[in-house]
């Protein structure tokens, strides 16, 4: 397997977990906390897939990043991570490709990153 994954989350511990496992699984795998500014950073490193939190630090959402990312490109698969369900009553949330809960069990992350790897393709 290989293809480029950019992973958004505040959580230090969630990016670094996500990070081992994903690489283990063969991906590049570039982590944000969502500090910098999505556009630029999805330029600079052209991911294949996105995973991103819902609630980052401060006010910043990822349902507003996702927003963001599809107003540029409709084609990059987006996968929502969030300790949350309640994110699927939010409308914004719709724009995403994959919802995943987050868990200590990574396989359905993993699953879900193949899947979205494929439709990447």
């Amino acid at each position: 397997m290989s293809g480029k994954i950019l992973v958004v989350d505040d959580e230090k511990h969630i990016r670094m977990l996500y990070q081992e496992e994903l690489e283990g699984e063969g991906y590049e795998v570039v982590t944000s906390d969502g500090e910098e500014e999505i556009l630029p950073l999805m330029a600079r490193v052209e991911p294949d897939v996105v995973v991103l939190d819902i609630k980052l630090g401060g006010n910043r959402s990822g349902l507003d990043l996702l927003q963001e990312i599809r107003g540029k490109d409709q084609s990059v698969p987006v996968i929502l991570s969030t300790a949350y369900d309640s994110f699927q009553h939010d409308l914004k949330s719709i724009a995403a490709d994959y919802y995943v809960v987050k868990s200590v069990d990574l396989g359905e992350l993993k699953n879900k990153v193949a899947q979205a790897m494929e439709k990447a393709g």
